[in-house]
């Protein structure tokens, strides 16, 4: 696939979820769905309460060696740099302009482990990248970089670093009634230009991270600008409180990757009716990458609390 092209949404008709191989996984996505359906000989359930929820980085698309909205990010801080010299000697503007993703790895793994401080140093300087932007401008350069930027190892353009059996999982799910949204820890204008494409998710589905926005009269319309304050991280304990939020729903099927969805997960258990909990678990370093930091906590809990761990290498006949 070139840069300029968009992935073709290739699924299976009958709903048997091709690119998944035979095994406890994909039986328990069946499973899930004819339950729900009644098509096991239970009571279906109503149609407006099929609601599924998806974490994006690392479930829906590839998230190494870096978030892609990070790369977008630190493009845009170099840039920032460029006009502005004195911004070389400041993180995170340093360790764009210098290429050093071992400091920016270290933020997200601090992360994961509770210390925060590298993370508050980041979320400045997104905050000041795009400060004063509008919402338009702001999904058009998103836009823009996510049809022209190729991933620096996989030999694919961002489009193409969805993961087709995830879409599959999603069309199943609609084909069945259900309404899926996105609940991402990255931003939630950045991936709302091409949800629609990607995953069928039109762009009122999506929730995720947000810096504080203002209204500005004028012409037009008036617009609609980022401010330097922040207004929500949608990640951990703030992901159900968001889904509650935005749809007003427990959901029945969560997936995630990392123990920053742990509780989205642990928000779609239900005391009378199906539900079912996926955490993918990146171990094929031939066809993506093999991790497991940041997920540890989850990896541990799935294995205690029976959440369904969809091995990429083993249940996957094909990734992208």
């Amino acid at each position: 696939m070139t840069q300029s092209e968009s992935p073709v949404r290739l699924t299976a008709p009958d709903g048997t979820l091709s690119c998944w191989r035979p095994g406890p996984a994909r039986e328990a996505v069946l499973a899930f769905v004819s339950a729900v359906t009644g098509q096991d000989g239970s009571t279906p359930v109503p149609t407006e309460k099929r609601v599924a929820v998806f974490d994006n980085d690392g479930t829906l698309w590839c998230e190494k060696p870096m978030p892609i909205q990070l790369d977008f990010i630190l493009r845009r801080l170099v840039q920032m740099a460029g006009t502005d010299p004195a911004l070389r000697d400041r993180q995170p503007w340093k360790a764009a302009v210098e290429q050093d993703v071992a400091w920016l790895g270290q933020v997200i793994t601090d992360h994961y482990a509770g210390d925060d401080r590298g993370a508050q140093v980041m979320m400045a300087g997104i905050l000041a990248a795009f400060d004063g932007m509008d919402v338009e401008e702001f999904q058009d350069r998103a836009d823009t970089f996510l049809r022209t930027v190729a991933h620096p190892s996989l030999g694919r353009g961002y489009l193409g670093c969805t993961y087709r059996p995830m879409v599959e999982l999603l069309d199943l799910l609609a084909a069945h009634g259900f309404t899926s949204y996105i609940a991402s820890g990255g931003g939630r204008d950045f991936v709302r230009p091409v949800s629609a494409e990607l995953y069928g998710i039109p762009p009122e589905r999506v929730v995720g991270s947000t810096p504080t926005l203002a209204y500005v009269p004028g012409e037009g319309g008036g617009t609609i600008t980022h401010t330097p304050a922040p207004d929500y991280l949608d990640d951990g304990p703030q992901k159900p409180v968001r889904i509650w939020s935005r749809v007003g729903r427990r959901p029945l099927l969560a997936a995630g990757n990392s123990d920053g969805d742990g509780a989205m997960l642990d928000f779609a258990e239900q005391a009378d009716a199906p539900f079912l909990r996926l955490l993918l678990l990146h171990d094929d370093g031939d066809r993506e990458f093999a991790y497991t930091a940041g997920s540890e906590k989850a990896l541990e809990r799935a294995d205690q609390q029976g959440w369904t761990v969809v091995s990429m290498k083993d249940d996957w006949t094909t990734v992208f």
